[in-house]
């Protein structure tokens, strides 16, 4: 029925008017890509706002909470920080925390080089980490499947979005 509508409105239109909506349609669509991709650069993330899904962080954050991530590969991954990562064969991203850091040093011509971390991720409502998230074989996480580290929140957002999509407890 709004369909009809709506077809009854844009057959009444004339040209000039059916192209300036057309047109105003456009530049809504193309302002909001540019603001995307703008938070994208400004922040190095591919996901600069993230909704929690589960209720996996919970009590802390609940579901249709809203977190603003950055990814500055320079700065070290901390124990306790907030991170979304993107595992290989799964389409949506996961927001925990980290629970435990394995860094490894190599020994080259007798001086110590910086290492390679490797980290470990639990949901705060979980009973267990995340390696029965992980894919098969993997044990940590590496700096590569990092999407985003939280640098805030917002609980003006939070729970706005009442028909998010059911998962399970533990992702």
């Amino acid at each position: 029925m709004l369909s009809l509508d709506f077809l009854d409105d844009v057959r009444r239109m004339n040209k000039r008017q059916l192209y300036y909506q057309v047109l105003n349609f456009g530049m809504i669509v193309s302002s909001a890509l540019m603001i995307w991709k703008g938070l994208m650069v400004i922040t190095g993330s591919e996901s600069p706002i993230v909704v929690v899904l589960s209720g996996s962080m919970e009590p802390a954050f609940h579901r249709g909470f809203f977190f603003f991530f950055t990814n500055r590969v320079e700065d070290p991954i901390r124990v306790g920080e907030i991170v979304v990562f993107r595992i290989e064969g799964r389409e949506i991203p996961i927001v925990h925390r980290v629970l435990k850091i394995h860094e490894f040093f190599f020994f080259f011509l007798s001086s110590l080089q910086n290492g390679h971390i490797k980290f470990l991720t639990k949901g705060d409502n979980n009973a267990v980490d995340d390696r029965g998230l992980y894919k098969q074989g993997q044990h940590w996480l590496e700096k590569k499947d990092v999407v985003g580290r939280a640098r805030g929140s917002s609980v003006l957002l939070r729970n706005t979005s009442p028909h998010l999509p059911q998962f399970p407890r533990c992702c």
